[in-house]
C-alpha cells in the first residue's frame, strides 16, 4: 500500500489500512462524541450544495461536514493511486466508483482517513482546498447515493417470519417448509426507491372487503418495515454464480431501508405470486452508505442454523453485524417523535453474504448499484418487532401515543424515522436517518 501515499513521506507510518477503525483515531475536523460520523466511519454519499447550480458530487461524511471527494481529486489528492485519471467522484451517483472494486473502495477510505487524521496538515493547512472540499451538512442536499439497477428484498428474520406465520397461518408451525433451507426473497421495483426526506404517497389498490367484491381505494393498512439494505459493487457475468467465499468482495456497504407496505393490498394480491403493488409504490433508504470496512469491527456470529445449510450457503467466518436499530413515529399532533421499536441487525437468521450467494446461485447477474433488502428485522421481544403489523398484532394491540392518539397502521401526516448505529469504544459508526412523511393518496 506504500504506493498509495507517494506525496507525503511522513505519512508512510501514519494510518495504514488495518488501523482505520482504531478507536484512538481522531480527526482535526471537530466531531462530537455522539456523532454518527467519526473518522472511524467515513460513509459515502452524493450531495449538491444548496442554492447553487453546482453539479452533484460524491462525498464522505465527517462529523457535521461533508468532504467533497470530487474537489480532492481535482486538486491532485488521488494522483499516483489507482483512482488517478478519470474523476469518478464528479458524478451524480456512486456507481462508477463501485464498479472499481474493493481495492479502490478500501484505498479511497484509507486516503481520506489519512487526510482527515489529527496532525496531518495536507488538507488541514491548505485553506483554499479546505474551503472547496469541506461543506457543512446544513448546506448540502443529500441525494439518492446510487443509480439503482435492480432491487431484491429478502425475508431473513426468523422472528418476523414466525410472527407473520403465527398471525395468518399456524401458530404451532409458523414457518413454511423451505424457510430454514434458503433465504426467501422476491424481486422488487428499483424505480420507486427514494432517499430519506422524500415524502411517500399513500398507495391506491384493490382491497377485498370481508363480504362482497373487491374495490379500488386508498390503502387503509399502510405500514413501514425496518430493514437494512446492502449495495453491490463489481458484479458477475450472467450464468456465473458468485461463490460464497467471494461474496464479500462484491458488497460495498449497507444503508437503512424502509420497505413501505400496504398490508390490505398485499393480503388480496399476494396469492399466488407474492408482493407486487403493495410494495412497489415506494422504498426509502438512508443517504449515507456505510462500507463493510467500517463495519468490520462489529461482525458477530448469527443464530445457529438448524438444519445445516447446503454447501453453497456455508460461509467462512461471522457475517452478521451488531447494528442497533430503532424506529420513531411522529404524528401531526405530536411535538416530538416517540420511539416504538428497538431491534438489532444481528437478529437476522440469514446473513447478507448468504443472501447474495443465493441470489446469484442460479447464474443471476448483479451489478454496481444493485441493492438488496434484508426483510423486516424483528427481535424476540415485543418492543423489538420491526413493523406495525407485528407491533400491533394486526390491529388487536394498537399503539398508545402521548398525544392521546392510537395507531394500528399509519395515517396521513405520520412521519417514520429509522436510525441505526454500531457502538464502538468511545465512538459510534452510524447510518444517520431514514425518514419520510406519509402523504394522502392522489385519487
Amino acid at each position: 500500500m506504500q504506493s498509495f501515499y507517494p506525496c507525503y513521506p511522513w505519512l508512510k507510518n501514519s494510518v495504514m489500512p488495518n488501523q482505520t477503525n482504531d478507536s484512538k483515531l481522531k480527526s482535526w475536523v471537530q466531531v462530537s462524541s455522539d456523532s454518527d460520523f467519526p473518522i472511524q466511519n467515513l460513509p459515502f454519499g452524493v450531495f449538491k450544495r444548496r442554492e447553487t447550480n453546482d453539479a452533484p458530487r460524491v462525498g464522505v461524511a465527517i462529523g457535521e461536514m461533508v468532504l467533497d471527494l470530487g474537489a480532492l481529486h481535482a486538486a491532485g489528492q488521488f494522483d499516483g493511486t489507482p483512482l488517478a485519471g478519470k474523476n469518478v467522484f464528479a458524478r451524480d451517483c456512486l456507481n462508477d466508483f463501485l464498479a472499481l472494486g474493493r481495492g479502490a473502495w478500501s484505498g479511497t477510505r484509507n486516503r481520506v482517513s489519512l487526510l482527515l487524521s489529527e496532525g496531518n496538515p495536507a488538507l488541514r493547512d491548505d485553506a483554499k482546498l479546505r474551503e472547496k472540499a469541506l461543506v457543512s451538512q446544513r448546506d448540502a442536499e443529500l441525494l439518492l447515493p446510487i443509480r439503482v439497477g435492480d432491487y431484491s428484498d429478502f425475508y431473513a428474520s426468523i422472528n418476523h417470519a414466525s410472527n407473520v406465520g403465527s398471525m395468518f397461518r399456524d401458530p404451532a408451525n409458523p414457518l413454511l417448509p423451505n424457510w430454514k433451507h434458503l433465504p426467501v426473497g422476491y424481486h422488487g421495483r428499483a424505480s420507486s426507491i427514494v432517499v430519506s426526506g422524500v415524502d411517500v404517497v399513500r398507495p391506491g389498490g384493490q382491497l377485498k372487503p370481508k363480504e362482497g367484491a373487491p374495490v379500488f381505494a386508498p390503502s387503509q393498512e399502510m405500514d413501514f418495515e425496518l430493514e437494512m439494505g446492502f449495495i453491490t459493487g463489481q458484479g458477475n457475468k450472467l450464468g456465473s454464480p458468485i461463490p460464497i467465499r467471494e461474496v464479500p468482495q462484491h458488497i460495498f456497504g449497507m444503508v437503512l431501508l424502509n420497505d413501505w407496505s400496504a398490508r390490505d393490498i398485499q393480503r388480496w394480491e399476494y396469492q399466488p405470486l407474492g408482493p407486487f403493488l403493495a410494495k412497489s409504490f415506494a422504498t426509502s433508504i438512508s443517504p449515507w452508505v456505510v462500507s463493510l470496512d467500517a463495519l468490520e469491527p462489529f461482525r458477530v456470529a448469527g443464530e445457529k442454523q438448524d438444519p445445516p445449510v447446503l454447501p453453497y450457503l456455508q460461509q467462512d467466518g461471522d457475517w452478521h453485524f451488531d447494528i442497533k436499530l430503532e424506529v420513531l413515529l411522529q404524528t401531526a399532533q405530536m411535538s416530538e417523535p416517540m420511539r416504538i421499536s428497538n431491534s438489532n441487525a444481528r437478529n437476522l437468521y440469514w446473513s447478507i453474504v448468504q443472501m447474495l450467494a443465493h441470489q446469484t446461485s442460479n447464474g443471476c447477474n448483479v451489478g454496481a448499484g444493485d441493492i438488496c433488502g434484508t426483510g423486516t428485522i424483528s427481535g424476540a421481544a415485543e418492543d423489538s418487532r420491526g413493523c406495525l403489523l407485528e407491533l400491533c398484532w394486526h390491529k388487536t394491540k394498537p399503539l398508545q401515543l402521548p398525544s392521546g392518539e392510537t395507531r394500528a397502521y399509519l395515517e396521513d401526516g405520520d412521519t417514520v424515522i429509522m436510525r441505526g448505529w454500531c457502538q464502538g469504544e468511545g465512538y459510534r459508526v452510524g447510518f444517520g436517518e431514514c425518514r419520510a412523511k406519509v402523504q394522502s393518496a392522489m385519487m
